[in-house]
């Protein structure tokens, strides 16, 4: 077996890769999200916590 028939995968190769593609689509999404929230969050407290700091 070579590489092309490898990836060709018996003429399946476009679904199968996919599939893979999309799988690690979705698994790279589920990383960056809670990341991405967990900075707007970080940044609202730290505002928040910078405006009880101010004297009135």
């Amino acid at each position: 077996m070579n590489w092309p028939e490898f990836f060709h995968m018996g003429g399946y190769g476009a679904y199968v890769w996919s599939a893979y593609g999309l799988a690690a689509g979705v698994l790279v999404w589920n990383l960056i999200t809670p990341w991405l929230k967990r900075r707007e969050v970080m940044r609202k407290l730290k505002r928040l916590y910078r405006q009880e700091d101010l004297p009135s």
